[in-house]
This record gives C-alpha cells, structure tokens and sequence, in this order.
C-alpha cells in the first residue's frame, strides 16, 4: 500500500478495502477496520505482511487518526501473535512494515510513541 494515498480516514479506508478485500460489512471507521483485520478469515494464510511505502504521509493532517490507526495495528498484532515457522524459528503472524524517508521518520515515531 502506499501512505501517499492514506491523507485522510476516507482514502485510509479505501486502501484497506481494495488491498485486503474487506467485506461488504466493513464500517469504514477505525473499529470496524480493526475487527476486520483481527479475522481476516476470508483471506487463508498462515501469516500476513502489510508493507505500507510513504508512510510519512499516512493521515498527514490528522495526527489524532494516524495514532487511532497506529492503535489499531498495534492490536491486531497483538491478537495474532507468533507462529512457528521451523524448529526454534518463530515469527509474528502479522507483520507491518512502514517505509518512509529519514524527513518522514521522527513524525512516525512519534506517532507510534503516542500508541505504546
């Protein structure tokens, strides 16, 4: 995905939907985004990574939904948890990856030491 086209709650919503084929029930707000992405049921995989390039530009006018959206992936990465890939080899079941530039950092990070 790319954050560059995550401005605002709307666009945020509309990446997830495409890129992860959300359901029709999908509530396009930050709960129901949350439920889905917990159950991802409709998406058979042993683990998930979701790689999101420019991510200093995620809700770059919104600084309360970019933590509300930093929340909601913390605990969906939570709620996956680890699995065992090979012997005495675990990985996270759930991945995220935010690329951004060194200018773009120092917001992400904060944005993130907002959550945790």
């Amino acid at each position: 995905m790319n954050g560059g086209d995550m401005g605002d709650s709307d666009a945020l919503f509309e990446q997830f939907w495409n890129g992860f084929k959300l359901p029709d029930y999908f509530g396009w707000n930050f709960p129901a985004l949350n439920d889905c992405l917990r159950d991802l049921r409709w998406l058979s995989a042993d683990q998930y990574l979701l790689l999101i390039g420019d991510a200093g530009k995620i809700l770059s006018e919104d600084f309360e939904a970019k933590i509300e959206f930093f929340r909601v992936l913390l605990r969906v990465g939570e709620k996956w948890g680890i699995v065992k890939a090979a012997e005495n080899v675990e990985r996270p079941r759930f991945r995220v990856i935010l690329e951004c530039g060194e200018r773009e950092f120092a917001g992400v990070r904060s944005a993130f030491h907002e959550v945790i």
